[in-house]
């Protein structure tokens, strides 16, 4: 077990558009003992570059021993006879003072949220949310869904935030950054316990979630829906199995996703579905199967958000493409330019999510046309927060 402490949060972040992945490969040119990175099953980054932040980097090289014994002819014929080794997940403790993180970003419907986690073990290789390892001295790549951490003193720190007098409630939305029904929640219940605490405060909540582990807690979600409390936005991002394991290895499969949709929905569980990440030419031509599969499953709502690859995730996500869809590479990453600005990432409010130009516009169009279609409403946040119990105003300690 490990432990990490706040960080302050560096000042400088510069950007990248592929030149680690194309410096690596031109290093690998030059000299055939640099090793390329290789796919591991189960995991959705291909390489485990240093951070940004960090002054040193590293990289594989083959010391001579593999091509001498392919010159002795010991049946050694290739670097695939020795594939990559596994790396296992290990889980360390987040020391957070504080468990509800406030934004300001007009692109989304809320101001306050929770993670319970740090870090995803779901891999999934666009996660806007890699790039923040680096602020813990890790790499975005392999080590964001493999060195997790957890937030063990969470519920109370929640219920301390909560009992401010200071503190005005609005709608939490739990997990923004990182899943928190993620596969280590089914032994640590950390979710749980928190989504316990606004239960027991009549505080309102959202969850965002690829995971149909969602279901495991119908039983605190659905009497807080019933009051207009509560909501779910489940993640669907392909109805293609072998595109979504690829692109999110050890998130639920869709049809899992669907079911859960179907499940929550019939519990009184509003759920709005979003479409995202929409990538031009790999997933976008989906569109309208996504959003009949999620109405006939009994999603009321659905919203889309286009790719987007700040920092080093520009790197992992064309390293992805060269390893899994060579042949649609250079369309991808052109369409990709194409709606921002001939940029690979644009950061500005308003266009950080739903790119700009013509194929924007047109995927815009084709998600109206198809809510229309079936009568679904775009995403909405509107949850009563009039019957919030403040931590302890029933108690004694509340006259002190």
């Amino acid at each position: 077990m490990f432990y990490i402490g706040g960080m302050e949060k560096p000042t400088a972040a510069p950007s990248s558009e592929f030149e680690d992945f194309e410096a690596a490969h031109n290093r690998q040119a030059l000299d055939p003992s640099v090793l390329p990175a290789r796919a591991q099953k189960g995991r959705g980054a291909i390489s485990n570059n240093n951070g940004r932040y960090e002054k040193l980097s590293h990289q594989a090289y083959d010391d001579g021993w593999l091509m001498e014994n392919i010159d002795r002819g010991t049946g050694v014929e290739s670097d695939d006879d020795f594939p990559p080794a596994r790396v296992k997940t290990t889980l360390g403790v987040d020391g957070a003072r504080s468990v509800i993180t406030r934004n300001q970003s007009p692109d989304v419907p809320f101001d306050r949220s929770i993670n319970p986690y740090r870090g995803c073990e779901h891999g999934c290789v666009y996660c806007f949310a890699r790039p923040t390892h680096a602020y813990l001295g890790l790499s975005p790549g392999l080590d964001f869904e493999t060195k997790l951490f957890w937030k063990p003193e969470a519920p109370a720190l929640l219920r301390k935030q909560l009992a401010a007098k200071s503190y005005m409630p609005a709608p939490i939305v739990i997990g923004t950054s990182t899943d928190p029904y993620q596969p280590v929640e089914r032994e640590k219940q950390l979710t749980r316990n928190i989504i316990q605490v606004l239960a027991d405060c009549r505080h309102p909540f959202s969850i965002i979630t690829k995971s149909a582990l969602v279901c495991r807690d119908i039983d605190l979600i659905a009497p807080m829906a019933k009051q207009n409390r509560a909501s779910v936005a489940v993640s669907v991002t392909s109805l293609d199995n072998r595109l979504s394991n690829l692109l999110e290895p050890r998130a639920g499969a869709p049809h899992r996703r669907l079911d859960a949709i179907a499940k929550l929905s019939d519990a009184g569980i509003p759920v709005t579905v979003l479409c995202a990440p929409i990538i031009p030419g790999l997933n976008d031509n989906e569109i309208e199967n996504l959003v009949a599969a999620c109405h006939k499953a009994g999603a009321q709502s659905v919203s889309h958000i286009v790719l987007r690859l700040p920092l080093e995730i520009a790197d992992l996500f064309d390293e992805w493409l060269q390893n899994h869809y060579p042949d649609r590479r250079d369309k991808v990453i052109s369409l990709i330019k194409q709606m921002r600005d001939g940029k690979l990432y644009d950061a500005n409010f308003g266009s950080r999510m739903r790119g700009s130009g013509p194929i924007a516009d047109l995927i815009a169009q084709r998600f109206n046309l198809a809510r229309r279609k079936h009568n679904m409403a775009g995403r909405s946040l509107n949850l009563d927060c009039s019957g919030f119990v403040r931590p302890g105003a029933n108690g004694q300690l509340s006259l002190f």
